[in-house]
């Protein structure tokens, strides 16, 4: 029972990675997993077995999430913007009163406050003045694939911090809608047993999952150090981080059109998220 409980966490995770404006990282703090997954992965070689058998489920459900579910939540969220963006500010803010504990267990001041704030800030800022980039071309190269690679961790480590959307990092490198559509590619591929196309599209992937890899090794390492030396200035980092979701993810929505059915229903899915959000951090 724990180890479905932990692979449809891991399902959320993937899913929010791919929805533009919506952190996979602050779906792990929401659930309670964040320290866990950021353990694990740091540890992953002094402690292979333990660090395996806690991050299998996650990484099974994120795989669930990206490959299977995304594209289907995606179409959710083109044609129910707004219902489907609540039920992920449900899940962010499911998620608050847990760490609040954690920044509650030392007495928070003025420099709490004051990175709160700044942390806040820089996420609404990152939204409201972030521009779409052009769209890319995946071409084979060694200067095309050295940048898919960079394009991988910097869109990794920003899966890893809570708040920050690597999809929305990819949408304003220009790489979201190629990546996404190499990854259907590939999916569809395989299902067909094209295996030229396979090989084509795997070949530009590659770089970016190992650069996926590495970024998620990195920045997990620097969160280690950072909550083993002022973690409760970590932490309203992280909160600062998480409360700014919700706005983030408002302003990312397209709200044409609304209405009272829209609202009321809105509200049900924020709810629904909540709930869930309560439940999977049990």
């Amino acid at each position: 029972m724990d180890f479905l409980k932990d692979v449809l966490k891991g399902v959320l995770i993937g899913v929010a990675n791919a929805i533009p404006g919506v952190s996979g990282g602050t779906m792990m703090v929401s659930m309670g997993i964040y320290d866990d997954i950021i353990f694990c992965i740091t540890h992953l070689f002094s402690q292979l077995k333990k660090s395996v058998m806690t991050l299998l489920p996650y990484f099974v459900g994120m795989a669930v999430g990206i490959v299977g579910l995304a594209f289907a939540i995606q179409s959710l969220d083109k044609n129910f913007p707004f219902q489907t963006r609540m039920v992920f500010i449900g899940l962010i803010l499911g998620g608050v009163p847990m760490i609040l504990k954690r920044v509650k267990k030392e007495r928070a001041g003025v420099p709490h406050a004051v990175v709160f704030l700044v942390f806040f800030i820089a996420i609404i800022a990152m939204q409201y003045f972030g521009k779409d980039g052009d769209d890319v071309k995946l071409v084979m190269g060694a200067i095309p694939l050295i940048k898919i690679f960079f394009v991988g961790v910097i869109a990794s480590a920003t899966m890893v911090i809570p708040g920050v959307s690597g999809s929305m990092m990819l949408m304003i490198m220009g790489y979201y809608n190629p990546i996404m559509a190499a990854i259907t590619d590939f999916v569809s591929g395989a299902a067909h047993g094209d295996w030229d196309t396979v090989l084509a599209v795997g070949a530009l992937l590659v770089p970016f999952g190992l650069g996926v890899v590495i970024g998620i090794f990195a920045i997990a390492k620097m969160i280690e150090f950072l909550l083993a030396k002022w973690e409760g200035l970590t932490y309203c980092a992280i909160l600062g981080l998480v409360v700014s979701s919700p706005v983030v993810v408002l302003m990312g929505t397209n709200l044409a059109g609304i209405n009272i059915m829209t609202i009321v229903t809105g509200i049900i899915a924020l709810l629904i998220g909540g709930v869930a959000a309560l439940k999977l951090g049990d």
